[in-house]
């Protein structure tokens, strides 16, 4: 598991530019399902059929974007502005690598006014975006050579290993797409009574967009959307939880009541460790964009705690990855064709 969190981690692909990463991923689920396709709009979905005519479908479903920044402008200097995409803490920018995706992929720094030279005001104050620059080492001549206006940058990998734990970039939301991979690999030999579409979606950091348009073409019957939550850091504790909760099921407007409930019965009667995340209004996650698709999807979302969200230092356990697998994979395992049946209020 680690080696494949770390493999998906790697990949860069910021909303708007997953093609970069798209074939990557339709080779990781190619050797557990029946088909695996890309739609219009760059969603990778794959498919296991059970073989039963006019299958109930359930879909899982994981965002493949990751955060990143944009370039705006090219200046006289060879230095490269940029807009961000998604919700970037401007805060962590300043002395960051970066890769900027030209013709090349070019490394980067942004770069900062050295406290020696800012004034007292300055150096009270976070820097505003439209003050820093990438500077990757070049004249403006080769710049533009290899730079377009509009070409993606992404943010550097971080240490991987640390301590018990795994830090990298975007394992919002690269490490459920993991425990998706998982679940497809664990069911590669089990007979089912249901369809099942794993849907790897884009843009969800810009709108849930992806999220929109598969579940209205797939249709599915239920869905549960995967994500990550918050993890308790140094200087936060409200409304997170503890690396190493295990798999963390939401509870709230945002979804069905018995899907829920059939979700931790099933983490009791296999001895899953989880806890209850309460939202009372959105998850925040693609959750709620399912859950309205057509005339209404019966949704569920489950979490995997992080630390340090949307940065380049994301931090989390893979015990916790391997929750969400193996509750995904008993869930679905034992579901049959009668889910009207319990999902009736």
């Amino acid at each position: 598991m680690k080696e494949l969190i770390k493999k998906l981690s790697d990949m860069r692909g910021v909303s708007g530019f997953e093609y970069r990463l798209s074939d990557k991923i339709k080779e990781l689920f190619s050797a557990y399902s029946d088909e695996v396709y890309t739609d219009k709009l760059g969603n990778v979905i794959a498919v296991k059929r059970c073989g039963k005519p006019c299958a109930k479908k359930v879909m899982i479903e994981a965002h493949c974007d990751e955060i990143g920044l944009m370039v705006k402008d090219i200046d006289k200097n060879g230095f490269i502005t940029f807009v961000c995409i998604g919700g970037v803490d401007t805060r962590i920018l300043p002395a960051l690598e970066v890769i900027v995706h030209g013709k090349r992929d070019i490394l980067g720094i942004i770069g900062a006014k050295p406290p020696h030279l800012q004034s007292a005001e300055e150096g009270k104050k976070s820097v505003k975006i439209e003050d820093m620059a990438i500077d990757v080492g070049l004249d403006y001549d080769e710049v533009i050579e290899l730079v377009s206006i509009g070409d993606s940058i992404t943010l550097p990998q971080s240490v991987g290993d640390l301590g018990g734990q795994f830090s990298g970039k975007s394992l919002d939301d690269r490490a459920s797409i993991a425990a998706l991979i998982a679940v497809f690999k664990n069911l590669q030999k089990v007979k089912l009574d249901v369809d099942v579409y794993a849907t790897v979606a884009v843009q969800e950091e810009i709108g849930s967009r992806g999220a929109k348009t598969a579940s209205y073409a797939i249709e599915p019957d239920i869905a549960v959307a995967v994500d990550v939550c918050h993890a308790i850091t140094p200087d936060n504790s409200y409304n997170a939880f503890e690396l190493g909760s295990g798999c963390i099921i939401s509870v709230g407007p945002n979804i069905h009541p018995k899907l829920q409930k059939r979700l931790s019965k099933t983490a009791k009667d296999y001895n899953i460790k989880t806890a209850l995340d309460v939202a009372g209004g959105s998850t925040g996650t693609d959750g709620w964009a399912i859950q309205v698709s057509r005339n209404g999807i019966p949704t569920a979302v489950l979490s995997i705690p992080l630390k340090y969200m949307h940065t380049c230092v994301e931090t989390l356990m893979i015990s916790d990855v391997e929750a969400v697998a193996s509750l995904l994979t008993f869930f679905i395992q034992n579901l049959d064709e009668n889910l009207e049946e319990w999902l009736c209020y």
